[in-house]
């Protein structure tokens, strides 16, 4: 399965929204109202928009991932269209919202890659990025083979892996999304800790933050199209 994503620009002031829906051509309208019925009246302080388009053997699947950050809140949908016949006249949009006080929002993990590490300047761009958001104690669990370093043991060593806490993950690749995606997705992260970390601890205090089964989980990463 190939993947290609686009991202749109994050926006620190509210406006653009609705023309980020409209350049990523993705049933615009019918994500603008549901992530305006999201919001609830908030104004939003920023914004990053996530198109995916994967190409499955003949079958081409999408999916929108759309983050918007209030005052008080983290406003997350999520956005699938199914073909139901052949012809693909047909179609359905899966759609899921989620609203998560910012006060709630236990960590915001960038990760980079770069490439020729041992040639790196400051001017060298980054070749990837991983924005991944917690917080309700879901976690993701790698696992993998364990092996040994003589090449000849062909002994079962078991399994080793890393448990990451995570509710959503976007994967960003300068290669398919372009290097102003990567930036603007360094900017929204940037404006999300911002709100996160100036919550008054009186207000962390008084939050539930008993671990809960997140109702996105890591579907809203790379394994949230259907397969």
């Amino acid at each position: 399965m190939n993947t290609f994503g686009t991202t749109t620009p994050a926006n620190t002031n509210g406006r653009g929204l609705d023309a980020a829906l409209q350049r990523a051509g993705f049933y615009p309208l019918l994500v603008s109202d549901v992530v305006d019925d999201a919001l609830d009246g908030r104004e939003p302080l920023s914004h990053l928009v996530h198109l995916e388009t994967h190409f499955d053997r003949t079958e081409v699947h999408r999916h929108i991932t759309v983050l918007v950050l209030t005052e008080d809140m983290l406003v997350i949908t999520h956005v699938d269209d199914q073909q139901l016949d052949d012809a693909g006249e047909q179609m359905v949009a899966q759609v899921s919202t989620e609203s998560v006080p910012v006060a709630q929002i236990r960590s915001v993990v960038l990760s980079y890659l770069y490439s020729q590490p041992q040639n790196y300047k400051p001017s060298d761009p980054v070749r990837e990025l991983t924005l991944s958001i917690a917080w309700s104690g879901g976690q993701r669990l790698d696992l993998g083979p364990t092996g040994c370093g003589d090449p000849q043991c062909d002994a079962d060593h078991g399994y080793s892996g890393t448990i990451a806490q995570e509710d959503i993950a976007l994967r960003i690749s300068a290669e398919a999304d372009g290097l102003q995606a990567v930036q603007d997705a360094k900017t929204f992260a940037r404006a999300l800790r911002a709100a996160n970390t100036s919550t008054p601890a009186s207000a962390v205090a008084h939050e539930d933050l008993r671990p809960r089964r997140p109702a996105f989980g890591t579907r809203l990463g790379r394994g949230a199209s259907r397969r």
